[in-house]
């Protein structure tokens, strides 16, 4: 490398504009692709940020850079050095005249295409390459809006005094029924992965605090091997105490989602084109469907559901149309499920304790969260424990400390993933 090249700070393509026509510049990046025609070649040149033409010309171009250009293979890395010219025909109106190309990491012929569109390619050969399947710009877009995402959910929470905590990803007992989780060795005894840190963010309002949120990972050792399940998830919680009840919970939970598509669509434009995804902005409040009239719903709906069976993945698809036909909107809550179908935590509905004040919250036919109200009333925690079949004993380190007084609290957990994949109407969650 020269003393010259050394000297250069390289610049990300995105930064390359017209305003720094016949400025010199050094660029670095993966080969996207190559053309020679005759006197004339092509390399574009893409890093994380996009794409620039690089163009070399015979006879202006050092011969050494021009013959480099045909050895050059798909993805291999280099770094380049040239002059930024402004052209109409080009790229976004510029490109780079080249004058020294580096190769930094060779690339051998590739087991999957990066630049050929219209080539399917089965998702398991997806996985088995996902490090070069990640190169290409459509499945980058869908992770930068995923990113984008949370930042409109962190950026909610800070704006409303939300304070961020860290729930551990290792427990001693299984937070729900003991079914679907990990069990790990921790030393000399049995642990598990976290399901959902759900306790632990109750635990955590019993603390004092008002306002919490989580962002993490959790498990579920569930065999489902659809288009919507993971084993490992990531998902953002918000855990409020003082709450009237759990339409609360909800009035958070669409700020929150209002939020992140917003944040989305300021700054995600390039990406959402990308994908040919369209993002309109919902009114509120989102449409709130309850139980029992559920199941009147549904049987108006060809479908007939016995009273006190949870949702099937036809009655979910069912509810959504209705609620699309009904108020133009994909988004809605489904409130008082059956208390059979939720956690030993939800709170019951005083004068009609068959139904939990439990909420999930949809976008289309995908649930979404999971939350509601939960029982801080330490007598009625027993009691649903010992309805549940569970040992109170197993559960005594989360709730011995609702004899010392909580206040009342509910909240919810997002799924990042789930999220992603119904904003893009992606085909699969991975």
């Amino acid at each position: 490398m020269s003393q010259n090249n050394q000297e250069l700070k390289r610049t990300i393509t995105a930064d390359i504009t017209p305003e720094k026509a016949e400025k010199k510049v050094l660029v670095a990046g993966h080969v996207h692709e190559t053309r020679i025609l005759g006197k004339i070649a092509f390399i574009v040149l893409r890093d994380f940020s996009g794409t620039v033409q690089l163009t070399a010309i015979k006879n202006q171009t050092p011969e050494e850079t021009f013959n480099r250009i045909k050895q050059l293979t798909h993805e291999t890395v280099i770094q380049a050095t040239g002059t930024v010219k402004a052209n109409p025909q080009a790229p976004r109106g510029i490109e780079i005249l080249l004058e020294s190309i580096n190769i930094l990491s060779k690339a051998e012929p590739l087991p999957i295409t990066v630049t050929e569109k219209g080539i399917k390619i089965g998702l398991d050969k997806r996985l088995d390459y996902r490090c070069i399947d990640l190169r290409k710009p459509e499945n980058k877009a869908i992770f930068i809006i995923q990113n984008a995402i949370v930042d409109g959910f962190i950026e909610w929470f800070k704006k409303n005094g939300f304070v961020r905590v860290f729930t551990p990803c290792i427990i001693g007992s299984s937070s729900e029924s003991g079914a679907d989780v990990f069990e790990i060795k921790y030393f000399d005894r049995k642990a598990y992965l976290r399901q959902d840190p759900q306790l632990h963010r109750q635990l955590t309002i019993a603390g004092g605090f008002e306002k919490i949120y989580d962002i993490g990972p959790s498990w579920r050792a569930e065999l489902s091997h659809t288009t919507k399940h993971l084993c490992e998830h990531r998902s953002c919680a918000a855990e409020i105490a003082y709450i009237k009840d759990e339409t609360d919970t909800m009035r958070v939970e669409e700020q929150l989602v209002i939020s992140a598509l917003k944040h989305v669509k300021k700054t995600c434009k390039e990406e959402l084109e990308l994908l040919n995804a369209k993002i309109k902005i919902p009114e509120t409040p989102f449409p709130e469907l309850r139980f029992p009239k559920i199941y009147e719903i549904l049987k108006s709906l060809g479908k007939e559901l016995p009273e006190g069976s949870d949702l099937d993945t036809e009655s979910e698809k069912l509810l959504a149309e209705y609620v699309k036909k009904k108020y133009n909107t994909e988004f809605f809550f489904i409130n008082r499920f059956p208390f059979a179908t939720k956690p030993f935590y939800v709170m019951r509905v005083d004068d009609q304790p068959f139904y939990a004040r439990s909420v999930d919250f949809y976008f289309g036919e995908i649930e979404l969260s999971s939350g509601g109200q939960r029982e801080h009333r330490y007598e009625k925690i027993m009691e649903q424990i010992r309805r549940k079949g569970m040992n109170p004993k197993r559960l005594e380190w989360f709730t011995k400390f609702f004899k010392w007084g909580v206040p009342p609290h509910g909240g919810f957990s997002i799924g990042i993933e789930r999220f992603t994949e119904a904003l893009l109407k992606l085909d699969n969650i991975r």
